[in-house]
């Protein structure tokens, strides 16, 4: 996620540096910042995304046309962070003095600027009070070094005083140094003046936290990990079976619940993996709630533009330009100290209907949905979405069970696979070609077929990082090597396999496809995302039955 180091770097119980916040105002903004920490250097940073995307410059941006510096990609920080000016004491990550050696706008060259600098260049224009004109960051390959060019014109030098004074304050390095300005990282006993940005910090965080809410500010913590209820699982079927359902939208996301007792906070998933800091803003929604004891069950969803969820959307979250997410509940668990599985649906729906009549934005009531059966899937074909989750009115919650009392009726082919090796790439591909899957069959994982779509630069790149560190010597398919040809080339035969690098079958991946063949292959697969949530060892061929 796009704030990841950063968090990872900082104690929050200690500093009070600004929290990981995405600010989703996009106002293109750009600051370099003077940094005098184990050595003098100057931090380039691009409001992107609702973050600070941030280069360390050893000798500063260039001012000669076609000059190259090197500009080292460090993590993304908090807009929050633009307006810092003052001392980090020694001993503390960064410790040094921070000058705003300037700040303005810029614009992009691209439409798409979070794409294009996700593939490792950008073309922009600064606006500042002391830099104008075009520059261009280019990555060097699979490195976190990437090169800084000045473009167009040659740039008037900058003079030595302006280069040693602020364009905020006006102070310079030894005037910043021994200011009050401290932004101070660890836990005093004296009662210390904030700093502009810690204000400002603060005033921003209280801000958003009040955003489409009127009620007090509500601040999430992370207490003891609370007794996990396993979901209640949906059965494969091709069409309902006799009597009563309701009917629900089938998101395509992750599934979680979500557990609130009064500040405490934990969002889990099906397999008891902790999301929180996956999706943060979800976390800090479920804070929110009115509510003070609850257990809700539902799906975290990226939308796209017509407002479908997309589990390729979703797998966003971790690249520069992180999606809108959304927490639709369909299930609510435990109310008030009172758990709620032996009630009926029906029931239930009717607590979760009060608990959420007024959610913060972030969260939504998944609706039942009037009509019959045949009429609601022909609209969900329309809708281009996956398909539709029928429930049984009086069916109680059994936790971890797919009885049958929930279906899930599907539109398209898709579901999980394992991903046990991969083939080496061709052409002008990177890292990897295809990936080879397959399910499990009791303990025996059968494969079903390679997969070499569905991918960009950034996920094979990823990928790749990943697959070094579960490689294995042979192969984990039971079924191989393929005794004769198949077509189009997708037999693995034994002499394929000398080239097959091996995996150890830990990761799950989501495959869209046309259809099985006879022989049991997937036809036309396409990639969609890792699933996390799900373990590999219950992953087996999904098979539709009459309910």
């Amino acid at each position: 996620m796009p704030l990841a180091e950063y968090r990872r770097k900082r104690n929050f119980r200690k500093t009070k540096e600004p929290a990981p916040k995405i600010d989703r105002g996009n106002r293109r903004r750009f600051v370099i910042q003077k940094h005098a920490a184990s050595r003098l250097h100057y931090d380039f940073r691009l409001e992107l995304g609702g973050t600070l995307k941030s280069w360390a410059v050893p000798k500063g941006l260039p001012f000669k046309r076609g000059e190259k510096r090197l500009a080292v990609h460090v993590e993304d920080h908090p807009v929050s962070y633009i307006a810092f000016e003052g001392t980090i004491p020694k001993g503390q990550y960064g410790g040094g003095t921070v000058m705003v050696w300037d700040e303005g706008t810029f614009e992009a060259d691209e439409p798409h600027p979070l794409k294009t600098l996700a593939d490792g260049k950008l073309h922009f224009t600064l606006h500042g009070k002391k830099l104008k004109g075009a520059w261009y960051l280019v990555r060097l390959r699979d490195s976190d070094e990437w090169l800084i060019i000045r473009g167009g014109d040659d740039h008037k030098p900058v003079s030595k005083k302006q280069d040693d004074t602020s364009v905020r304050s006006g102070k310079s390095m030894a005037q910043l140094a021994k200011s009050d300005d401290v932004w101070e990282s660890k836990p005093t006993t004296k009662s210390t003046p904030r700093t502009r940005l810690q204000k400002a910090a603060a005033k921003a965080a209280s801000k958003d936290e009040r955003a489409d809410s009127k009620t007090p500010v509500r601040r999430r913590k992370t207490g003891p990990a609370p007794a996990f209820i396993e979901p209640m699982k949906a059965l494969l079927a091709s069409e309902p079976g006799p009597g009563e359902w309701r009917y629900e939208i089938k998101f395509d996301g992750f599934r979680a619940l979500a557990f609130k007792r009064g500040n405490d906070v934990h969002l889990l998933s099906r397999n008891n993996k902790d999301l929180s800091e996956k999706f943060p803003e979800i976390a800090d929604a479920v804070a929110e709630l009115e509510a003070d004891d609850v257990i809700l069950d539902g799906e975290i969803v990226a939308l796209d533009s017509k407002g479908r969820s997309s589990f390729q959307l979703l797998q966003r979250v971790d690249e520069a330009e992180r999606p809108a997410l959304y927490f639709y509940v369909f299930d609510l668990l435990r109310l008030d100290g009172k758990r709620l599985l032996s009630q009926t649906l029906d029931e239930r729906k009717a607590q979760l209907a009060k608990v959420l009549r007024k959610p913060p934005a972030l969260i939504r009531l998944s609706a039942t949905l009037e009509g019959e059966f045949d009429d609601l899937m022909n609209r969900a074909r329309e809708l281009g979405i996956e398909g539709l989750i029928a429930k049984r009115p009086d069916s109680l919650y059994e936790a971890g069970r797919r009885s049958g009392a929930w279906i899930k009726l599907k539109l398209s082919h898709e579901q999980e696979f394992v991903i046990g090796g991969y083939t080496p790439p061709g052409g002008s591909r990177q890292h990897i070609g295809a990936l080879i899957v397959g399910v499990y069959e009791g303990k025996k994982l059968i494969c079903t077929g390679k997969v070499g779509t569905g991918f960009n630069q950034v996920m094979l790149r990823d990928l790749h990082a990943r697959f070094k560190k579960i490689a294995a010597d042979t192969c984990p398919f039971t079924n191989l090597p393929d005794k004769r040809e198949r077509r189009y080339g997708q037999a693995i035969t034994a002499s394929v396999m000398k080239t097959c690098h091996w995996l150890k079958p830990r990761l799950v991946c989501q495959l869209r496809f046309t259809e099985w063949t006879q022989d049991g292959r997937l036809r036309h697969p396409v990639f969609l995302g890792l699933r996390e949530d799900k373990e590999a060892s219950e992953v087996v061929r999904e098979k539709p039955v009459r309910s």
